[in-house]
């Protein structure tokens, strides 16, 4: 999974180590030589430490879906940094049932909302824009 283009700094939250899978403080996944990781770290502290201090153009993390994501997440787009944020869900309908992610639609926090195919992997099935 390449995550980097020239010249954009990426920085990837990975709580769990479920996207780096990093071991031994090297990452098993190659995303990129311009892609800082931060690992067993919760996502909203995570994402508020990169923004302060890596500079990155573009921040990712998976599973999103607390109050203090969605915080985290605000500040990170509103001091102009981008986002890549997974979460689950099979509709917009579906999304909206979680409070989370019911503020996240209503403020119009992304510009693009995909759903994805659960059986065949990187299969796009929807894309929303915001």
């Amino acid at each position: 999974m390449q995550l980097t283009l020239s010249g954009i700094n990426v920085s990837v939250v990975d709580e769990r180590n479920e996207i780096s899978a990093m071991y031994k403080g090297i990452s098993e996944n190659d995303l990129g030589i311009r892609t800082d990781i931060l690992t067993n770290i919760t996502k909203n502290i995570g994402i508020e430490m990169l923004v302060r201090n890596m500079s990155p153009n573009v921040i990712v993390a998976d599973e999103i879906g607390n109050e203090a994501d969605f915080e985290a997440i605000k500040y990170a787009m509103c001091s102009g940094v981008k986002g890549i944020f997974t979460a689950h869900g099979s509709s917009l309908d579906n999304l909206r049932t979680n409070p989370i992610f019911k503020k996240i639609l209503d403020i119009k926090l992304f510009d693009k909302i995909i759903f994805l195919d659960e059986k065949e992997k990187g299969k796009i099935l929807k894309v929303y824009d915001e």
